[in-house]
């Protein structure tokens, strides 16, 4: 008899216990300056993680800085382009035309071909300004989506300077909102005005409306470590892992949609044993997520970007909280649902 082939979860376990935000007082303080200093500010950079384009929306940001020119620029980017040449272009073709009349990029921060293309278009966009003090630019986003990285090789590839802001492979690095940091050069004869950009901290959603959402932020490094249990964000990536391909992981494990047994089996292969022998779980889970971040196991995006994603995106966009305080009920009325839920599968049990 042939054996059974191996078959992926098609649905991951909901987990309706997971917390459902990571919004802290210097988000909110950030939030609160960012608006205050609007008026001094010519164009915002909003950026957002290209392995989750959809999930890296912060909705506060549309309503804090409405009626400013943007551009979206989505980080990562050679983080989340395997897969076919295809599928890559028309991925970026369905988020450039949702963004529309809003201009969009995709960019690796260690491609300096896509930092150049950024600069190109802020040097545009601030000649057709009159400013004798320059212009001034703010990049917003959530945490840990590579804001600071963007200044950084911006910074690098146009006056070839070194790092100006820290940068950190957990969120919180950036805590307050920096002086301009210039990006862009006067031109001598005249034709375009220094461009300074304004670093920001990452703002995190007060409520985040579904758990896979929470772990998608999570494994992507939106919130810090400890927040999520790291066996639960190993299972995760296991499920999205099988989902692509099982090849992934097959240096450390044969094919399984059991996450104690890759836990188990990558442990011994590399050696993450504690006293006795005993295989370090959460230390092994940790050291694969980050080896999924880095670009070690696999390089593709946890949201599905279609043509059916973005219309059911965008009517929740519509329908959702907006404002911290109606984010907070919300999230305080599903946390009383799941509490009534429990004791009542406790009382029929």
């Amino acid at each position: 008899m042939p054996p059974t082939p191996f078959l992926p979860r098609l649905v991951f376990p909901p987990l309706d216990s997971l917390p459902r935000s990571y919004y802290l007082g210097h988000h909110a303080a950030g939030l609160s300056k960012m608006r205050s200093i609007l008026s001094q500010i010519d164009m915002v950079i909003e950026c957002r993680d290209y392995r989750i384009p959809l999930t890296s929306r912060n909705p506060m940001f549309e309503d804090a800085l409405v009626g400013k020119e943007r551009v979206v620029v989505y980080t990562k980017r050679d983080l989340g382009s395997g897969g076919s040449k295809e599928a890559v272009e028309k991925r970026h073709s369905l988020l450039t035309t949702y963004h529309s009349p809003s201009p969009v990029l995709f960019s690796d921060h260690k491609a300096p071909g896509d930092i150049r293309l950024l600069l190109s278009h802020l040097r545009t966009a601030s000649a057709s300004r009159s400013n004798l003090t320059g212009s001034h630019l703010m990049v917003v986003g959530m945490p840990n989506v590579g804001k600071s990285s963007l200044l950084n090789a911006l910074r690098g590839v146009s006056l070839n300077k070194g790092k100006a802001a820290r940068t950190g492979a957990q969120p919180g690095i950036t805590r307050k909102i920096g002086t301009g940091v210039k990006i862009i050069d006067a031109e001598e004869d005249g034709g375009g005005s220094a461009v300074y950009l304004l670093d920001t901290p990452g703002v995190f959603i007060p409520y985040v409306p579904d758990a896979s959402a929470m772990l998608k932020l999570a494994l992507c490094g939106s919130v810090k470590d400890n927040v999520i249990p790291p066996f639960t964000l190993a299972d995760y990536l296991l499920y999205h892992l099988n989902l692509r391909s099982p090849e992934l992981y097959s240096g450390y494990c044969s094919p399984t949609n059991d996450v104690a047994t890759l836990l188990d089996a990558t442990a011994r292969k590399t050696g993450r044993l504690m006293k006795g022998g005993e295989p370090d779980w959460e230390g092994t889970a940790m050291w694969l997520v980050q080896r999924w971040r880095n670009g070690f196991l696999g390089r593709f995006c946890l949201d599905e970007v279609s043509e059916e994603a973005l219309v059911a995106y965008g009517m929740a966009r519509e329908n959702a909280p907006r404002s911290v305080n109606q984010m907070r009920k919300v999230g305080k009325e599903a946390l009383r649902e799941r509490s009534k839920l429990r004791r009542s599968n406790a009382g029929s049990g």
